[in-house]
C-alpha cells in the first residue's frame, strides 16, 4: 500500500495529520517533523493500521535540517 500523510487546516486552525498505509508506530515517525513545526499537540487517535504489525519492511530515518 502506497504511504501518505494527509493534512487539513480547518477555518478555525486547527490542522489535522491523518496518515494512510503506515503500520505500527512509523507513523509516529513520519508526522513527528510535522508536529514539531506546528506546535502543540491537542489530540491524538490511533488508526487500526497502528495496531497492525509491520512485516518484511525495514524503516530507515534520516536526520534533516
Amino acid at each position: 500500500m502506497r504511504r501518505e500523510i494527509e493534512i487539513t487546516i480547518g477555518e478555525d486552525g486547527v490542522v489535522q495529520i491523518t496518515t494512510h498505509g503506515y503500520k505500527g508506530p512509523s507513523c509516529l515517525d513520519a508526522v513527528r517533523p510535522l508536529e514539531e513545526a506546528l506546535g502543540e499537540v491537542i489530540n491524538r487517535e490511533m488508526t487500526a493500521e497502528y495496531y497492525e504489525r509491520e512485516t518484511g519492511q525495514s524503516t530507515q530515518r534520516t536526520r534533516g535540517r
